[in-house]
This record gives structure tokens, sequence and C-alpha cells, in this order.
């Protein structure tokens, strides 16, 4: 192996590639191949290192509890979990066309772990995820606040493609934090999809923010619960996508 074409694709970067044409002179697999075939393989692993690479920094980035995928979810538990449409959101088109997810259910039932799970799907497909507890995303706005950082931060998280607000509206909110809430939910509406996960039902959403007015502007940015039908009692999770268009996948 040239030893200046070594230092070169170095140089570059092109570390995958590096490997692959390493191998190729130490293995006689290789020998029989033509130039443009062997040339291929060598795009081909520099690509998948690359693709790697972009699927790592997204999944640190997403800061995600759990890297749980699909194949660990247990479909037989009873806790009306529907298979189907739960693989169909695991498609990420609801991230695609930038609907709102919600996922509700009493303590313990596995919101967060099965939120997790969408959101690894997600970054697989090349979306950006930042999950946030709702108590920590508050805390971080108070203290962007007091440095000055408030509007970057607004701005940084109004980017990705998918957030997922955890625990939310588990503590009522005052009218700051509801303002600053909307805010974010503005920058974002139509642009963005979200996830809600919550043990608060929709119906007593509107009870959990103080202003009122502040609360029918969050839930029109959220869901629009007129056209929704929520039983009185939740206790089994509930997936419900919603686009402006007011489609619910149930």
């Amino acid at each position: 192996m040239n030893s200046s074409t070594i230092e070169q694709l170095k140089a570059l970067r092109l570390s995958g590639m590096l490997e692959a044409w390493s191998e190729q002179h130490t293995s006689g697999t290789y020998h029989d191949l033509e130039f443009d075939e062997r040339f291929s393989l060598l795009v081909e692993r520099e690509h998948y290192r690359r693709a790697q690479q972009r699927l790592q920094h997204r999944l640190k980035q997403a800061n995600l509890s759990s890297t749980a995928s699909v194949a660990d979810i247990d479909f037989s538990v009873a806790r009306g979990l529907s298979k189907s449409k739960f693989l169909e959101l695991a498609g990420g088109h609801w991230v695609q066309e930038k609907l709102n997810l919600i996922v509700v259910g009493p303590t313990g039932v596995g919101k967060t772990f099965l939120s997790s799970v969408l959101a690894n799907d997600c970054c697989a497909l090349g979306h950006t995820v930042r999950y946030l507890r709702s108590a920590d995303l508050l805390l971080e706005f108070k203290l962007a606040k007091a440095d000055g950082s408030f509007p970057k931060l607004q701005r940084h998280l109004a980017s990705f493609g998918l957030l997922i607000f955890d625990d939310w509206l588990r503590d009522p909110l005052g009218p700051q934090d509801a303002r600053d809430l909307l805010d974010l939910l503005d920058l974002r509406y139509r642009k963005a999809a979200s996830l809600f996960a919550t043990q608060i039902p929709v119906n007593q959403w509107h009870q959990q923010i103080g202003d009122p007015t502040l609360a029918d502007a969050i839930l029109d940015r959220i869901v629009h619960v007129s056209n929704v039908n929520y039983p009185g009692r939740i206790a089994t999770i509930i997936l419900a996508a919603f686009c402006h268009q007011k489609e619910s996948v149930v």
C-alpha cells in the first residue's frame, strides 16, 4: 500500500475507505474483481461509516433515556397498545408530516420507554430528536433567561425534527412557564413534530395551565380537543397523532 496515499486518505478523513482498501490488499477475496467493483466497495464502506457516525451523533444529541428498539417491546402486555398502529408510527411518517403524537397513560405503564423506542427509530431514519423532561425544560428556560441565552435556546429547540416532552403537564403551569412553552410551540407549529408523554388525560390539560387564554392557545397548537373523543378515565396507553386537518391515528 502506497504510504503517501494512506496519509492522504487520513488527511481527508476517509478512514472507512482506508480500512476497506487495507482489507482488499490483505485478503485474496478481492483480487479477481475489476477495478470498478473494488472501488465501489471502498466508496460503500466510507458511506456506511459516515452514516453510522451521523446516527451516533443524532442519538447522543437526542439524550434518550433508553436505547431500546421495537424488537424489545412485549406486545403481549395488556396495556391497550395496538401492535399494527405502533409499528406504523415507528415508520416515522408522522414526524415527516410534522404531526404531534400524544402518549397518555398512568404511571409505570411504559410511556417513556415507548417514546424512546419511537425516538430511536426516528434517529435511524435521519430525523434530529431531543428528549426533554418538562420540569428540566422549564428550569433550562429560567437559566437561559438569567444568562441572556434564552432566544438562542428557543431557536435551538425549534430546529429539531422531533421534540419529546416527557411528564407533560405533570405539574401545573404558571403564566410565565405557559407563555414560554407557547412561544416554543409557536416556533414549531406545523414546522416540526412533537411527542407529549403524560399521565394527565387530555381533557384535564386546560385546568393544569393557570391562564385560560394561554391554555386555549397551547391546546390549539397541540390538539383540537373538540374534534377528538377521549374516554373519561385513561387506564391504558393511548397513541394519537394529529395534524392541522385533525387526522388521527388511534
